[in-house]
């Protein structure tokens, strides 16, 4: 009976720790939660669980549980850090963003190649590249600026969500280019209603809308489905590159550049983690 005790402790632990870095991995820029789920071996029982949550409540909901609550606690933990730095070193921190996404590509890129790289996920990749590229290019000059409200912070909780439900799929990629990515962490770190809502909102609605339908498209067309997300993420990375505060001074270069390399730095280091401590997927 001890030893069933300190086996269901360790494994709660486990799972807690797992869970905070996938919450983490779901706010900081460049780490994506849905990665961390497949590396932890808990991607399918997660999905499992949004795209039926009545009919696998009782089977899943114990195993999740930890999961669940580390999720929240790496999350809300994390976003008023977040938002102080973004406020007081605006370029220093997207340089440290930039360092991490980038870390990352290699993982991703590995990811993306697990069945195959044929034709159509190397097409799959340009194509989402290109109209990424042609998207943000367009808003930047035609001077779109986007007022956050309530609509935007439903398309940010749409964002989240998918950051889970779709592996490689950062929402700080989507969202930093259009400049809701600080309000919207901000928000959160403050626990201000007015962005917990509709973010709330979106998030629960992609998911009842969408898990199903991404856990399909995954698994009936992985390589093009992550090749997809790895061209959105590359383009969406170039264009958030703050150029002008690299020229602005010798300093001020080697400050960024200090920032971009301790971003690439951790991110390696994380990836190492995560695949140390990777474990086999769960059988339902």
């Amino acid at each position: 009976m001890k030893r069933s005790k300190e086996v269901f402790s360790t494994r709660f632990l486990l799972r807690l720790l797992q869970g905070a870095l996938i919450g983490l991995g779901a706010v900081l820029p460049g780490i994506s939660g849905g990665v961390l789920c497949v590396v932890f071996g808990i991607y399918s029982v997660i999905m499992e669980f949004l795209a039926n949550p009545i009919r696998n409540f009782k089977t899943h909901i114990v195993r999740l549980f930890p999961v669940l609550l580390g999720i929240a606690i790496g999350f809300l933990g994390v976003a008023n850090i977040l938002s102080f730095f973004l406020d007081k070193f605006p370029s220093q921190s997207v340089c440290v963003f930039i360092g991490l996404i980038a870390g990352m590509l290699p993982s991703l890129f590995e990811e993306a190649g697990q069945q195959g790289r044929g034709k159509g996920a190397w097409t799959a990749l340009v194509v989402a590249l290109a109209l990424t590229f042609a998207l943000l290019i367009s808003l930047r000059l035609f001077s779109v600026v986007i007022a956050p409200n309530f609509l935007w912070y439903l398309f940010c909780g749409f964002c989240l969500a998918l950051s889970i439900i779709a592996p490689g799929m950062s929402f700080s990629t989507l969202l930093m280019p259009l400049g809701l990515y600080e309000p919207f962490v901000s928000g959160i770190g403050h626990l201000d209603f007015a962005v917990l809502i509709p973010g709330a909102i979106g998030a629960i609605a992609t998911i009842l809308l969408l898990a199903k339908a991404v856990d399909t498209l995954f698994k009936r067309h992985y390589p093009q489905a992550f090749h997809a997300i790895l061209g959105i993420v590359i383009a969406a990375t170039v264009m958030i590159v703050p150029f002008d505060s690299f020229i602005t001074s010798v300093g001020a270069f080697l400050v960024n550049a200090l920032c971009l390399a301790a971003g690439v730095v951790s991110a390696l280091w994380l990836d190492k983690f995560n695949k140390k401590h990777a474990v086999e997927e769960p059988q339902t």
